[in-house]
């Protein structure tokens, strides 16, 4: 008999990829996601296992827990979107930390959740040049950030209590299709596929560390099928860092075509680091895992998508 998987979240950009690559290795997949970001079609499973709740229902959580039992569970429901989250600190709260703690209280009581996956994000890190590794002090700049540090600690709390293997991931860059927020690959993608040849960004010169949304799965599920037990972090990136002028290159390479860039002062952010590097020597340790999807790769094929951001 398949094991059951609970993903919240798995009608968005990272959750749909899990559920993609997850389903195709014959696990039975259940989708907990309230469709306020994600959309339906994007979680690839049946009616039947689609469950839209809103993760700040304590009770409707747990109710889909008690039904599903599942043996494992990927937390990934969260508000991610960083200026969002800064203009809307209340509910980037209750979703990101209360949300959280009903999720892990509800795996707890179901009885039968045996791993559990917990995303974090490179937020949590403070400025720094160099790649940082899963030892290196957390400082995080946002409120996104500050909400994901602390669901850290309550996954961190939540393996004391109860003893079930729990890992965390702390996402960096992702990038993919179904993106469902204005990020800055799928701004690129948006206005090039509009059929703009000038784009207008924001800064320019920030690098950070894109991994590709299958070879983030591809990690994930590395994670959870190890003999890791107990509670541990790990960076989940690709390890190599781009600016914003670099990947523009990559858009050019594989369009073939000229980009002229506008810097648009309404999108520069006044606060911003210029690196986010990921150390994901652990991560490759444990699991054997290495990315396969360089940025070119992924571009090539984020210019045969059609998007709705």
């Amino acid at each position: 008999m398949a094991e059951k998987v609970l993903i919240t979240g798995g009608a968005g950009f990272i959750g749909s990829a899990i559920c993609t690559h997850l389903g195709g290795l014959g696990y039975e997949l259940h989708v907990v996601d309230d469709l306020s970001f994600g959309r339906r079609h994007l979680a690839p499973v049946p009616d039947d296992r689609f469950h839209k709740v809103d993760i700040r229902d304590r009770e409707a959580v747990q109710r889909v827990f008690n039904a599903v039992r599942p043996d494992w569970t990927l937390h990934l429901a969260a508000i991610h979107f960083i200026p969002y989250c800064n203009a809307n600190p209340v509910e980037a709260t209750e979703i990101n930390i209360i949300g959280t703690i009903n999720v892990l209280d509800a795996a707890d009581a179901s009885g039968s959740c045996k791993r559990v996956f917990v995303a974090s994000t490179a937020a949590v890190y403070p400025i720094s040049a160099g790649a940082m590794d899963e030892e290196h002090t957390t400082g995080p700049m946002d409120i996104y950030g500050v909400t994901k540090l602390a669901t850290e600690k309550l996954a961190s709390e939540f393996h004391l209590r109860t003893g079930i293997t729990t890992v965390v991931g702390r996402f960096f860059n992702a990038f993919g299709p179904n993106e469902t927020n204005p990020h800055l690959i799928p701004e690129v993608q948006q206005q090039l596929l509009s059929g703009s040849r000038t784009l207008k960004l924001g800064n320019l010169d920030p690098k950070r560390d894109f991994i590709h949304t299958q070879d983030m799965s591809r990690a994930i599920t590395a994670l959870m099928k190890s003999e890791m037990v107990g509670y541990d972090t790990f960076n989940i990136g690709r390890g190599i860092e781009y600016s914003v002028r670099e990947i523009v290159e990559a858009f050019e390479r594989q369009l073939g075509e000229r980009i002229t860039i506008e810097v648009d002062p309404t999108r520069v952010r006044k606060v911003e680091r210029m690196h986010l590097l990921a150390n994901v020597e652990k991560l490759k340790r444990m699991t054997g895992w290495e990315p396969e999807w360089g940025i070119d790769e992924g571009v090539a094929t984020l210019l045969k998508e059609r998007i709705e951001l």
